[in-house]
């Protein structure tokens, strides 16, 4: 459960959570092209990769004299098995909205 708050809580500050999108759609960049586009300083967004390697989000690997930064599988894995997971109570809730639709539609006007 410890990862799964990590993982949310690193999630839920808007930059971080930008950063690991650009990631899942470009793939593995240099942290210069993550900098690109945000208005903020290196130090600032190396921070965050900080926070987001900790909670097992991002991985580092070093080319060269460049810090390349991709999405870890690994820690978006814990997403999505906590959302399967809790598939009963989401079928379960559109059920019961589905029946309260149905049920609003059947009233006579």
């Amino acid at each position: 459960m410890n990862t799964l708050l990590a993982i949310f809580s690193a999630l839920s500050d808007a930059t971080r959570f930008s950063i690991v999108e650009q990631l899942m759609e470009e793939g593995e960049l240099p942290v210069r092209d993550l900098i690109d586009g945000k208005a903020m300083s290196g130090a600032a967004v190396s921070r965050h990769l900080r926070v987001l390697r900790e909670a097992g989000l991002v991985q580092q690997r070093v080319r060269g004299t460049q810090r390349m930064y991709s999405v870890q599988p690994e820690g978006l894995r814990v997403i999505a098995e906590w959302t399967i997971s809790k598939r009963q109570f989401w079928e379960g809730s559109l059920d019961r909205l589905g029946e309260l639709i149905e049920r609003e539609n059947s009233w006579p006007t």
